[in-house]
């Protein structure tokens, strides 16, 4: 089993780094879990995320966690995307309507329909709440973990990795037309790390420090 953590906003690095972690659990034949904490991120890079999700050959676990993260805004489609969807106790999930980076305001209302269209899509083809996907897109509405298990938006709550692993054991999720059972109790974590230029680079890739930059740059 491996685990790629998510720790930051979505960018393109973190969409290669997630890429490249799908690709070491099929040559593996392994689970993969995908840890996150993020305050959300770039559209495109979400969406490329979402497609490597939906179309990964091996079961892509995504836990929200530790206590106190979250899955906001691009979070929230990451998350739906995986075959099991997992938080940690005092999580949250959603607020994820589009908004303007560099002028902070919402999306227009042909940004936002095409979100909640993507968004309504996955929760569709992973059998979770629509409504609530819709909710989180127009409204900006946001769940507690519990709240998201009542609603339908998360498979599971788990206390940690080693309690998911557990909790997952057994568990069927459908991989291209299969039914695939999830062995994953007793499982030893292996963590797939990225790269320390990979590691500057998501740093740089902040759309908040990407904007500082910018306007460095214009000022000089």
């Amino acid at each position: 089993m491996l685990v790629a953590e998510v720790d930051g906003p979505i960018t393109p690095v973190i969409a290669d780094h997630l890429a490249g972690a799908v690709e070491a659990s099929v040559e593996r034949g392994a689970v993969l879990v995908v840890t996150m904490d993020t305050p959300g991120g770039l559209d495109t890079s979400m969406r490329d995320i979402v497609q490597t999700f939906l179309n990964a050959p091996v079961p892509v676990v995504a836990y929200v966690q530790p206590e106190g993260a979250r899955a906001a805004s691009a979070g929230t489609f990451i998350t739906m995307a995986a075959h099991v969807a997992a938080m940690a106790p005092a999580t949250s999930i959603g607020a994820a309507t589009p908004v303007d980076l560099q002028t902070g305001e919402e999306g227009s209302d042909k940004i936002i329909n095409d979100a909640v269209a993507f968004a309504v899509s996955v929760a569709e083809r992973r059998g979770r709440n629509t409504e609530f996907a819709e909710a989180a897109v127009r409204e900006g509405t946001s769940v507690t973990s519990s709240q998201a298990l009542e609603q339908g938006v998360i498979d599971l709550v788990a206390d940690d990795l080693g309690d998911l692993l557990v909790a997952i054991d057994g568990m069927a999720v459908e991989i291209q037309g299969e039914q695939i059972v999830l062995v994953t109790a007793g499982a030893v974590p292996e963590t797939y790390d990225m790269s320390t230029f990979d590691t500057i680079l998501a740093r740089i890739a902040d759309p908040n420090i990407a904007i500082l930059l910018l306007s460095v740059g214009t000022l000089a």
